[in-house]
């Protein structure tokens, strides 16, 4: 087993949907890891965003990992009451955050620079005032011009590796809040993982470009970074993440071991023969802890 004094980690769903196996695939990875290192593992249900909140799904994301044995410590934290702090971070943000009028078919249309994910890199247009004619319709944050030298966000990440992003080039400036007045993801999980003194993320590899945005703001805010870890994440069979968009199914609880010992080979997990879901637990800890080991050598 490893040794990690004041290890705080956590699972933060959307709660879009049930719990499915590209979900259960990042959970575990967080719980193994908490576990590994004998820390904290927390549960943060992320709501923020109340256009793609189904209802029932918070309740029936805790009611599966409960049956599948992953029990949290203390309370569950939900997104939508802690807007006050989301907006106390952002009050402390000054002069760095600004209004933009841009919509997002003309920033499409601007297309000046590519990201990594296709999208289109902010130009810029607003970031010296509003142009004539335009009023605000989100907030985002001034990342530092090409060249400068907080420009070129580096990290290692504990499964990839070393990740550098220069953030001018391919993002840009990144919203803090959004058009229809909903707080952005970026600055929401960067204030709650503070808050909940978060020493280490451990999530699918879909997140992991929004990284270096969010080392980016917590050094603007003075709040510590924690330690990352990017799993890959399950596709279907048109190389797209697995999703509830997408038509993910929900975990068939009827057969708990069967979910989580497939969860636990996509993860690289060697378990061997196991005949109880209480039985798996502690063989996938030691498995997630010798992988561990084995990265580390």
């Amino acid at each position: 087993m490893l040794n990690q004094q004041n290890y705080i980690g956590r699972f933060a769903p959307s709660p879009t949907g049930p719990l499915h196996a590209g979900s259960l695939v990042a959970a575990m990875a967080s719980y193994l890891d908490a576990k590994a290192h004998h820390g904290r593992w927390l549960l943060r249900i992320e709501d923020i965003d109340e256009a793609r909140t189904a209802p029932g799904a918070s309740e029936s994301i805790l009611a599966a990992l409960a049956a599948l044995g992953m029990h949290w410590d203390g309370e569950v934290v939900f997104q939508s009451g802690r807007t006050a702090l989301y907006q106390a971070a952002f009050d402390r943000l000054g002069r760095l955050a600004y209004p933009c009028g841009c919509t997002r078919r003309e920033i499409v249309d601007s297309r000046i620079c590519t990201a990594a994910d296709g999208a289109a890199v902010y130009p810029g247009t607003c970031r010296d005032g509003l142009p004539v004619g335009k009023a605000a319709r989100a907030y985002r944050l001034r990342v530092p011009d090409p060249g400068h030298i907080d420009e070129l966000v580096m990290f290692d990440d504990r499964w990839v590796g070393r990740v550098q992003q220069h953030l001018a080039l391919e993002v840009g400036d990144f919203v803090l809040k959004r058009a229809d007045g909903f707080w952005a993801y970026q600055l929401a999980v960067v204030v709650d993982d503070a808050d909940q003194g978060i020493t280490h993320v451990v999530r699918g590899a879909d997140l992991l470009d929004s990284t270096a945005r969010q080392i980016y703001l917590q050094r603007q805010l003075q709040l510590a970074t924690p330690s990352y870890l990017h799993v890959p994440v399950i596709t279907n069979a048109d190389g797209e993440k697995l999703s509830k968009q997408n038509g993910a199914q929900a975990i068939d609880l009827s057969q708990p071991l069967h979910a989580v010992k497939k969860a636990a080979w996509f993860l690289g997990l060697d378990i061997g023969p196991v005949d109880t879901v209480a039985a798996f637990w502690p063989l996938a800890t030691m498995a997630w802890a010798n992988l561990e080991t084995a990265r580390q050598d």
